[in-house]
């Protein structure tokens, strides 16, 4: 069998323990956020404040590395920056755990960031490169399902060992990774569009033309709702779990919230892969994916006085829905040629990540006046999901698309 029907080939499992090591270290901090932070002498309200500032400084790198690495990759090849990213958030993350100040913590949390910026989209862009359009869908799945598994570990590794340990252990498997390198090879498309003389990886074409722009913001758009649940309402489960808020009955711990989300985020990428492939279609399963997302968090919303397990299965249900993050970022990976897909593919996620900068400030700009915490959660989420919900109404179906074309103008 041709490898590129092979739904397990050397290309997604490279792609898919990258991602799981990306994400293993982008949800460390949110695991290890308190603990590392009264370890450098933080308590009281500068651990949520402080907190939410090193994940918007993590976020900003990943911006800014999105547009790097993107543009890298369409310009330079898949597979060089797909290992340049490793590198630099394995090494990023041994460092963390160096830390014994906030300013170094500050410039260890970006420089993960831009590192991480890289690894999701370029994977994603040279599985479905190698793949055939019957299959991608499949592989891109596989490597967020397992990827997403990444947070899982995070916390348990978290749970045996110190946090600095976490992360030692984050940058080890990091570089073990990058031994893999041998086996991996290059996107026949990328080597037939760099032999061309079409423009690669100019990111202002993003913004030059109308109907690019708009496409390239639905994209966007359709990301968000993934991260609010996480940056908001999952990061923060202790104070939403509080006397201030939910009143819940119990302990719920700031780990144990985002390992549980996290499963069921791991099992809700998968599902809705293949759900996705079955009926044929990316934004039927987008849009069922949001709808339940809804109403889970109706449920979450009116949860006042309910046990911690209780609050913790809540989470874990909003992360199967959540999981529709394997199949945002293979629809925004379809949408644009090969000269802008890595740049597309891999910016559309970290502006999705750094839009929680502005999702993080909205809310606590809200949060501080009359609603509250639960009010300002509710607002924020409203706004999101419905930009979400439109945008996945009106972007273009991309299942049976043909990505061997190039864009221009």
């Amino acid at each position: 069998m041709d490898s590129t029907h092979k739904i397990f080939n050397v290309a997604v499992i490279v792609a898919a323990l990258g991602y799981f090591v990306d994400v293993y270290d982008l949800i460390l901090f949110s695991i290890v956020r308190v603990a590392s932070l009264k370890d450098l002498g933080l308590s009281g309200d500068e651990l949520t404040n402080t907190g939410i500032n090193l994940l918007n400084v993590q976020m900003v790198g990943m911006l800014l590395g999105g547009i790097i690495w993107g543009v890298m990759g369409d310009k330079k090849g898949r597979l060089s920056v797909l290992f340049l990213t490793i590198l630099m958030y394995s090494l990023a993350n041994i460092l963390n755990g160096m830390v014994v100040n906030l300013p170094q913590y500050y410039f260890c949390r970006f420089f993960a960031g831009l590192g991480l910026a890289g690894e999701l989209g370029v994977g994603i862009t040279l599985v479905s490169e190698v793949m055939s359009k019957e299959t991608r869908g499949y592989g891109t799945t596989i490597v967020s399902s397992l990827g997403i598994a990444g947070a899982v570990i995070g916390f348990m590794v978290a749970d045996l060992f110190n946090w600095r340990v976490a992360y030692y252990f984050g940058g080890g498997m990091g570089l073990m990774l990058l031994a893999l390198r041998v086996l991996m090879y290059e996107s026949g498309m990328y080597h037939k569009t760099k032999k061309s003389d079409v423009k690669k990886g100019n990111f202002m074409s993003l913004f030059n033309n109308r109907k690019r722009f708009i496409k390239y913001i639905k994209c966007i758009l359709i990301g968000v709702p993934v991260w609010y649940i996480i940056g908001i309402l999952v990061t923060l489960a202790p104070e939403f779990a509080s006397a201030n808020a939910f009143k819940i009955d119990g302990e719920v711990v700031a780990g144990k919230a985002v390992m549980y989300h996290y499963i069921g985020a791991s099992l809700g990428a998968f599902f809705t892969g293949v759900f996705s492939q079955l009926i044929k279609s990316r934004k039927k399963a987008l849009l069922v994916s949001l709808v339940l997302l809804s109403l889970i968090l109706v449920v979450f919303f009116v949860s006042t006085g309910s046990s911690s397990l209780w609050f913790y299965t809540i989470l874990l249900l909003l992360g199967i829905p959540n999981g529709y993050w394997s199949v945002f970022v293979t629809s925004a990976s379809e949408q644009f040629g090969t000269n802008l897909r890595a740049t597309v593919t891999t910016t559309v996620p970290n502006f999705v990540r750094g839009a929680t900068v502005v999702v993080t400030n909205a809310f606590t700009f809200l949060k501080s006046g009359s609603l509250g915490i639960i009010g300002a959660a509710i607002v924020v989420g409203v706004v999101v999901i419905a930009l979400a919900i439109y945008s996945s109404l009106t972007i273009e179906e991309t299942y049976h698309k043909d990505l061997d074309y190039y864009e221009v103008g």
